[in-house]
């Protein structure tokens, strides 16, 4: 019984994702179709059809695990520490003076083994 139940919202969400992708192909080929019509208009024909394939989306399995995975993502968002604006800026000056460093070194380098380069080669 559980398994013929399975079966069928497979069938439905198989459904839903079919009008899902004719819904954005009709975005898609309606914007190129009317494309001698004013810009205004296309814009909110293509953003009421993917509104629209995108609430649909959303009632399959996969949507609401979508749905779920940003609801826990947001959660988690809002327990993460975020650093102070002095932390934020000692930090930035710290890859920045690192990087100063790294970039002279580099060139020093690279001086060095041009002039060696040039002096074996005459």
């Amino acid at each position: 019984m559980k398994h013929n139940a399975e079966v069928q919202e497979s069938r439905r969400d198989g459904l839903k994702w079919a009008v899902v992708v004719l819904l954005l192909v009709m975005a898609v080929v309606g914007n190129t179709y009317y494309a001698d019509q004013a810009l205004l208009y296309r814009v909110l024909g293509v953003v009421v059809l993917c509104v629209a394939a995108a609430a649909l989306a959303l009632t399959t399995a996969k949507g609401r695990d979508l749905a779920e995975l940003a609801k826990n993502a947001k959660k988690e968002i809002q327990r993460v520490v975020w650093p102070t604006r002095p932390e934020t800026v000692q930090t930035t000056a710290i890859v920045l003076v690192a990087v100063l460093v790294v970039g002279l070194m580099l060139w020093l380098i690279d001086t060095l083994l041009s002039w060696a380069m040039s002096g074996v080669i005459g």
